[in-house]
């Protein structure tokens, strides 16, 4: 476990806000309509990556992985960014914030479990008040833009209605206690427009049409060597 100390939004005011982080949990294969699930299942069945045990699925990485740097190291050529809306429980209370479910994808395919180990999860600073947004949870939209060959490119677009609602996400993964205090939860993505590719910069946001909002961050992916 470590602290975080993240900024939310107090009736206009801009607000320091340190979280215990206990535990990071990567949610899988959320989407509401099972078309679109498939397909992102397809998308990574090409990569020779295994139908998930379940749909939802829940794993596990490293809470220290989580991290506001802007620019994170990577072994080889085979990972890729993905964007994400992330909730953490606190006293009660559950937060909203974005972040990068980057992942190896050579380890993926042998194991996703510890694939999800294998990088940190860059994520935004801002979070907002799940309260606050709740009553318009499926208009929130979640982009991602990855810089490729020098060229910076729509990577993912979609509306929250695309993935399961909240309370359902929560109760699947842990039952009637709800998200435990100091728990981050990713949770989930679309699938990638072009395929699953790597990128030198991988920029990401969380938007909020009804509020006019956005939660956003960016960062530059260093490929370190494979010597053996």
């Amino acid at each position: 476990m470590f602290d975080l100390t993240f900024t939310i939004d107090d009736k206009g005011l801009a607000t320091p806000l340190t979280l215990e982080i206990k535990q990071a949990v990567i949610a899988g294969w959320t989407g509401r309509d099972p078309v679109a699930r498939d397909k992102h299942i397809a998308e990574l069945e090409a990569l020779g990556i295994a139908r998930p045990a379940t749909t939802p699925i829940y794993y596990r990485c490293s809470a220290r992985r989580l991290t506001f740097a802007d620019t994170i190291e990577v072994c080889g050529e085979d990972s890729s960014g993905e964007v994400e809306f992330v909730l953490i429980g606190w006293q009660g209370r559950i937060f909203v914030g974005c972040g990068s479910d980057h992942t190896d994808r050579k380890v993926e395919s042998y194991s996703v479990t510890v694939s999800k180990q294998m990088c940190d999860k860059p994520m935004a600073s801002e979070l907002w008040e799940l309260e606050d947004v709740i009553g318009h949870w499926d208009q929130l939209v979640l982009r991602s833009w990855a810089t490729i060959g020098g060229e910076r490119v729509l990577y993912q677009e979609g509306t929250l209605d695309h993935m399961l609602p909240v309370k359902d996400l929560i109760a699947r993964g842990f039952g009637d206690g709800g998200l435990p205090d100091g728990c981050a939860m990713f949770g989930g993505t679309f699938a990638a427009k072009g395929g699953i590719r790597p990128a030198s910069r991988f920029d990401f946001e969380l938007e909020d049409p009804v509020l006019k909002r956005k939660i956003s961050h960016g960062y530059d992916v260093i490929t370190l060597p494979v010597r053996g």
